[in-house]
């Protein structure tokens, strides 16, 4: 297909595979389960690629994300949410279990509680979620039992624990420390568990910044997502090269205005995130010294440091801050290999409940 105009959603083919295959190697070599996160990409063809390099499933945020790829033949979903269930959500769980075998996280004596009274004879499981640091959501991990307890009581099937250790985004020592924290919380809740008559089938973790530093002797699976395209925070953080990066914006030089390269890329299609760490609003991925230092809605202006302007008409490839949150503004990927452009509908975008 013909090249579609800037600015827009670039894949690299085989940096994709590439990232995929070698997440699912890590994944096989020290023998714990591959469970992705897909709300990182929402589409189909990547989540295909990843299940038939041997993730045991998918995990997801939402309902209507499992609902998406269930309808597409993705047929054992975590939904890795805390869910406060009213009698739509459950009929809506109910129907995806028709169909696939299911999981959601509970954080609370009442939402289990909740989930049962809603849920009934569904065969739907429950992941108790505990908090390894960020302070996010989860219980406390030796608070851990009286969930799954109170699971059990009231009919449902308890298959294990998880956390996501979030404060792995963090500069210098901060992903091995997530990581040991995440080790920590994972074990003391399956001993939390473990003392009211539960073992924990699956102790869930990952992010993919502490990936590397994951304790393989506590955690049983895990659950990455940016990992298969990458994004600013990765290349900053030192967690991927820059030519593992496999998806960029594609946008053109429309303007020198004050000295400066102007980009017809803005927040609607990189989104706005900014980390505190962050050096700027995106970065160039073949000027690695420049720094997107404003962003609009429509415009990106880029300071180069030493190197030259880009001319007017052409094209550069920009790494937004945050992937997830820049797929999500879009209809469609394009997925590159050799010139060769695929159009990948984003297929759960938008489906935030």
């Amino acid at each position: 297909m013909a090249q579609p105009a800037t600015p827009f959603l670039r894949i690299d083919l085989v940096r994709l595979r590439a990232n995929v295959r070698a997440m699912a190697d890590r994944a096989a070599s020290s023998r714990v389960a591959l469970r992705p996160h897909v709300k990182t990409h929402k589409t189909i063809e990547i989540g295909r690629l990843q299940m038939s390099s041997g993730a045991v499933g998918i995990t997801v945020a939402t309902i209507g994300e499992a609902e998406t790829f269930a309808g597409h033949g993705f047929d054992d979903i975590f939904i890795a949410y805390p869910l406060w269930l009213h009698r739509p959500a459950a009929r809506r769980l109910e129907d995806l279990a028709s169909s696939a075998r299911v999981a959601i996280g509970v954080d609370s004596v009442e939402g289990v509680a909740q989930a049962s009274r809603l849920l009934g004879t569904s065969g739907i499981e429950v992941m108790v979620e505990v908090d390894s640091g960020q302070h996010r959501s989860g219980v406390r991990p030796e608070d851990a039992g009286a969930v799954a307890d109170t699971a059990r009581r009231t009919g449902l099937t308890v298959r294990g624990a998880f956390t996501f250790p979030g404060h792995s985004y963090a500069p210098g020592a901060g992903r091995a420390t997530a990581a040991a924290q995440e080790s920590a919380a994972l074990a003391a809740a399956a001993t939390s568990l473990r003392a009211v008559g539960i073992e924990p089938r699956v102790l869930s973790g990952g992010s993919t910044p502490s990936i590397a530093d994951t304790d393989l002797d506590v955690v049983t699976e895990i659950r990455p997502g940016v990992y298969c395209l990458g994004d600013a925070q990765q290349w900053e953080l030192g967690v991927m090269e820059p030519g593992q990066i496999a998806l960029t914006c594609r946008a053109t030089v429309v303007s020198h205005a004050g000295g400066r390269v102007v980009l017809d890329a803005g927040s609607k299609v990189l989104g706005a995130d900014r980390a505190s760490y962050s050096t700027g609003h995106g970065r160039l991925l073949d000027h690695p010294d420049a720094r997107i230092v404003m962003l609009a809605e429509h415009h990106a202006v880029v300071e180069m440091g030493d190197e030259a302007p880009p001319p007017l008409g052409s094209q550069v490839d920009v790494v937004p801050n945050h992937v997830c949150a820049a797929v999500n503004l879009v209809e469609t990927l394009y997925a590159d290999e050799a010139g060769a452009l695929r159009a990948w509908p984003v297929a759960a975008r938008g489906r935030n409940s």
